[in-house]
């Protein structure tokens, strides 16, 4: 400080003082007069209600509770909730901390920044794209790069590559380590959303915490208080949870599969059994309850019976249980060791499952209704659809289930009959099915004969197909060409042998209210070359061993059995669900399952009354 300067702050001062008392100021007449704010202001809040998922994150950020989720009165789809968030401007600081986690990109704020009331209650506000005052303010601050707080990259799973998992029938997938699944648990934000999209309402969020915790005991307790097949879904399931995960909104959605998998990856068998039996009974019920079938629904409703105190026994027509989760997915994605695990806590409850007993063969429903106070249904579909075509039942057309069968059996003892798998293969159809039914072919072909030549055909596009997407794409790596949008015409024979398909353009899947209507163009006609086809164009239900009476009494709709609530035909007694209720899902089968045994439950005590 100079001297001179000094001297401003002592002598001088009080003089200057005064000559700044006759400068007028400058005074802006509010709300007269209207500044413009910078273009960065944090003003009142927007939020695009449309964008909106009702996911509360801010309001959990918020520090100074200013925040909260109200109830509205709106119409919202899968994966949005029904309530938006309101901002009490008394106790607001501007921060913009909910501006920066939104999941959506929804909330912002404007460069608007008068209120005045003399009604407290309009200072707490619900705001909606038009702002405080209705009038579409000009917008202020916005989220950017630097104020990021979400973390939008999931952390990938290692897995091996196309070239080296198509030499084998190993799980590819390798599955999260320790501090892999501690971040991608990390990205949650609890908002809730997958629980009510997961057909058994699991509280996904407790046990991804649990994970961030690095607690798997806790996680594996919270995940049998509603999932009694979790090894199993941590590797096959549908993961409709992950579809609505806000995160996903603006990033990759977490990964709520892969994490359910890690925590029983790192418990042994023998402390799962504890957690799911762990004074768990909801009480001492008495009363027998045969299960036909040990697929996911059966299983599934033999685990809560016994829970209950039920004795369940389950009759199973294969050598081993587990349905199509044993027969139908290949081991590369489902090994046996993830679904034998899951059995064995069921198992372990007392759940009795008779294999290699067939009903309709070695006993009739008949015999077991006189012996059991309630049955369950959860055969599943067993029986595959054939497109019928010119050709069809030609030597060397196989059906995709018995063949992923054959497979599965063969992997397993080791000898016996090898798949009839040819050099050139066509496959028929673009779901999961198919999807599982080309890239085991392509394993065997590799395997026995060092090459691959498989082609899958659908009537959809590749963006239509209904296989995960991340079958389709890993069928690519290892060595699948797909031929999308064509319709099989014929099967091409040569003295008697099968050389090809003959296709036409499938121009139209789909009608316009989205109901299966395909259209063709027969002028565009290709031939697709191969030695065997399979067909994977869908699955049927069995029923043959159902009574001619019983028929006759329950009710079917397109094919499948018409249950209430509680999976209850129209005879009291006989329940049903999984695949001949909904549909082929293993995860609706477990919800299935158990919403049976809740209502075989109630039938129970009111028959006992």
């Amino acid at each position: 400080m100079s001297i001179y300067d000094g001297l401003k702050k002592t002598f001088w001062g009080p003089t200057i003082a005064w000559k700044r008392l006759f400068t007028r100021p400058v005074t802006i007449k509010v709300p007269e007069v209207y500044r413009e704010a910078a273009e960065r202001y944090r003003g009142f809040h927007v939020n695009d209600w449309d964008k909106c998922s009702g996911c509360s994150t801010c309001s959990k950020i918020c520090p100074t509770d200013a925040i909260r989720m109200v109830p509205v009165d709106i119409t919202v789809e899968s994966g949005k909730k029904a309530q938006r968030p309101a901002i009490d401007y008394g106790r607001c600081s501007f921060c913009a901390m909910c501006v920066d986690i939104c999941t959506t990109g929804s909330l912002n704020m404007t460069r608007e920044y008068i209120h005045i009331s003399d009604d407290p209650g309009t200072f707490f506000f619900l705001p909606d794209e038009t702002g405080i005052h209705h009038d579409i303010p000009p917008m202020g601050y916005s989220r950017d790069e630097n104020s990021e707080l979400l973390d939008l990259e999931r952390v990938v799973m290692k897995e091996l590559p196309g070239e080296e998992r198509i030499d084998s029938f190993i799980e590819f997938v390798k599955g999260y380590s320790r501090e892999q699944a501690i971040a991608e648990a990390a990205r949650c934000v609890d908002c809730e959303l997958c629980v009510e999209a997961c057909p058994v309402n699991m509280d996904i969020p407790r046990y991804i915490e649990s994970v961030f915790h690095d607690d798997t005991e806790e996680g594996a307790n919270w995940i049998y208080k509603t999932n009694p097949l979790p090894s199993v879904c941590g590797r096959v399931c549908t993961h409709k949870c992950e579809t609505v995960c806000s995160i996903g909104n603006r990033g990759k959605p977490l990964a709520i599969r892969w994490l359910k998998r890690y925590i029983m990856d790192q418990e042994k068998t023998e402390d799962v059994i504890r957690y799911a039996s762990n004074g768990e009974v909801v009480k001492k019920a008495c009363g027998k309850v045969a299960i036909i079938g040990a697929g996911p629904a059966g299983l599934s409703a033999a685990y809560y019976l016994s829970l209950m105190g039920y004795s369940a026994t389950i009759f199973e027509s294969k050598a081993l249980a587990g349905g199509v989760m044993r027969y139908g997915i290949p081991r590369y994605r489902l090994p046996d060791e993830a679904l034998d695990k899951d059995i064995k806590v069921i198992e372990s409850l007392g759940v009795e499952i008779k294999c290699l007993t067939t009903v309709g063969k070695d006993v009739t429903l008949e015999e077991i209704r006189d012996e059991y106070d309630a049955v369950f249904l959860g055969t599943g579909f067993s029986k595959g659809r054939s497109t019928g075509v010119e050709g069809v039942d030609s030597e060397g057309v196989i059906m995709a289930i018995p063949l992923l069968e054959k497979i599965r059996d063969y992997l397993r003892q080791g000898d016996g009959e090898k798949p009839p798998v040819t050099d050139s293969v066509i496959v028929i159809g673009g779901g999961n099915v198919a999807m599982d039914a080309a890239r085991s072919v392509a394993r065997i072909q590799k395997m026995e004969r060092n090459h691959i030549d498989v082609k899958v055909t659908s009537l959809e596009s590749m963006e239509e197909m209904p296989a995960d997407l991340e079958e389709i794409l890993e069928g690519k790596e290892e060595g699948i060409k797909y031929f999308p949008s064509r319709g099989p015409k014929e099967v091409l024979l040569k003295d008697g042998k099968i050389y090809g398909l003959k296709t036409i353009a499938c121009t139209r899947v789909f009608d316009d209210d989205g109901r299966f209507n395909p259209r063709f163009d027969e002028s565009d006609l290709s031939t697709i070359e191969g030695t065997m086809i399979i067909e994977a164009i869908g699955q049927a239900p069995d029923y043959d061993f159902l009574p001619v009476e019983i028929k006759g009494e329950i009710q079917f709709i397109r094919g499948r059995i018409l249950v209430n609530e509680k999976g209850q035909t129209a005879l009291a007694w006989l329940f049903a669900g999984g695949d001949i209720v909904n549909g082929p899902d293993i995860i609706h089968g477990v919800a299935d399952g158990h919403r049976a045994a809740i209502g075989i439950d109630e039938f129970l005590a009111g028959v006992k009354k």
